[in-house]
């Protein structure tokens, strides 16, 4: 029985090796040869001789073994079962850059972190995504109240009619978040 699959017939490279289905098996010049699909199992029928005679290198690919991830280390454990999550939810917090009113940036961080970890969670509700996709987006909004204060205040005093139509409305809205510094959940 041939491990030759379609890939490494015609690319001869040990990294295009993989191992073939039980379901997609041909008998060919007396030698089974197993595809890993479909797809292969068409290639090689059209031109079988070709793969026939191809040399199988001396070292073949390890046997891909079914690991119950909790039998895995903790490092192992997260690396399988979380990692994607947390690296995108990073690097979302890293490109916002979040600084909540009135709480330092590294608890800014684990809240944007948290939050974007609960609106994102597959496993979740689509009712629960939803209501912490709609935090996110609120926590996002008080954190740009500082951008926006900073950017339409100035040292001098500014008459109503001169402000921005929605500064006192955000004005109110940061000095509101003293009393409540961080969102409840």
């Amino acid at each position: 029985s041939s491990g030759i699959n379609a890939e490494y017939g015609g690319h001869k490279r040990y990294e295009a090796l993989t191992p073939g289905s039980r379901d997609h098996v041909v008998l060919y010049a007396e030698e089974l040869f197993s595809m890993k699909d479909e797809g292969a199992l068409e290639h090689f029928l059209r031109q079988p001789w070709r793969f026939n005679e191809v040399p199988l290198p001396a070292k073949l690919p390890p046997a891909k073994i079914a690991q119950d991830v909790r039998t895995l280390p903790m490092l192992g454990y997260m690396e399988q079962t979380v990692a994607k999550a947390i690296i995108e939810a990073m690097t979302s917090c890293s490109d916002f850059k979040p600084k909540y009113p009135y709480v330092n940036a590294h608890k800014s961080a684990l809240l944007y972190v948290a939050y974007h970890l609960k609106a994102h969670n597959p496993k979740a509700t689509a009712y629960s995504r939803e209501k912490y996709r709609k935090k996110l987006e609120r926590y996002k909004e008080h954190c740009q109240l500082i951008q926006y204060l900073g950017a339409n205040m100035n040292r001098r005093y500014r008459p109503e009619p001169e402000r921005p139509i929605d500064f006192n409305h955000k004005m109110d809205e940061f000095l509101a978040l003293k009393n409540h510094p961080l969102p409840t959940s």
